[in-house]
């Protein structure tokens, strides 16, 4: 079980922090439904182990797991805090991950094991200073990682994905102007697009814009006004594919952010 060093009120704000390359989540959580996401993840807890389910499997006990983009799973928190650290395409792979998890044994396309992170993502979450110098203890972290494993991705799906993340959401970039632009057909874009991403070309724009729409909120804007700024109809279709991106209800990890 988590317990705080810092006063109690600090350490119960959510803590989101964005930027073109990162989005992470530090906060109490208590159960996300089977989901998917856009971008790789790491998972860590700060105090004791948490519940993952990978797929269809059973239910794991761990404290730590890197779960690549597009593989479905669900977590028990039963209320306690967990770090999230979803890392864009447009860095690196997932592979960029996987050293943050010590002891680490592949499930279901995943790894789950120790995290090499909770003493930083616990001085995120209780220092009330933190966002000030997040970036550049993500800098530390990921360079650390980088520095163990790195691979390569296609330049052209590199551009397309910057081209993506770029996009005014009033027009979003089709699919046929991104295989003009990377001199590819629509076809092989698609396929090359979720070979190297790890989900489809709609579902990782579906994640753009649901970044954007995160960072309105955290940047002060309410869902109504951060739903629409984001591409999306209303606040009601902002809620529904929150929920179906992260498991669980916007209001749970959105309201009360730090700032």
């Amino acid at each position: 079980m988590y317990e705080s060093a810092a006063p109690k009120a600090a350490s119960l704000q959510p803590l989101w922090r964005l930027d073109a390359a990162r989005t992470l989540f530090i906060g109490p959580l208590r159960y996300n439904a089977s989901h998917q996401h856009g971008a790789p993840v790491f998972l860590s807890s700060l105090g004791g182990p948490f519940g993952l389910r990978l797929g269809l499997g059973p239910w794991l006990s761990r404290t730590a797991a890197m779960i690549p983009a597009g593989v479905a799973h669900e977590l028990d928190l039963q209320g306690e805090p967990l770090a999230v650290l979803y890392l864009e395409p447009s860095v690196a792979g997932s592979e960029a991950l996987a050293p943050l998890v010590m002891d680490a044994t592949e499930a279901h396309g995943a790894l789950v094991g120790r995290s090499a992170a909770r003493d930083l993502f616990r001085e995120l979450y209780e220092n009330p200073d933190s966002l000030r110098w997040a970036g550049e203890a993500l800098d530390g972290l990921l360079g650390f990682a980088a520095a163990r494993t790195r691979r390569d991705i296609d330049r052209r799906i590199v551009r397309a994905v910057r081209m993506v993340d770029r996009t005014d959401d009033e027009r979003p970039q089709s699919l046929s102007e991104l295989a003009c632009a990377t001199g590819l057909s629509p076809s092989r874009l698609q396929h090359l697009f979720t070979e190297e991403v790890g989900v489809s070309f709609r579902r990782y724009r579906a994640w753009t814009r649901m970044r954007r729409a995160i960072g309105e909120i955290v940047a002060g804007a309410n869902f109504t006004t951060a739903a629409h700024a984001a591409g999306f109809s209303d606040q009601a279709h902002f809620s529904h594919d929150f929920r179906r991106t992260f498991g669980a209800p916007a209001s749970v990890s959105l309201s009360g952010v730090r700032r």
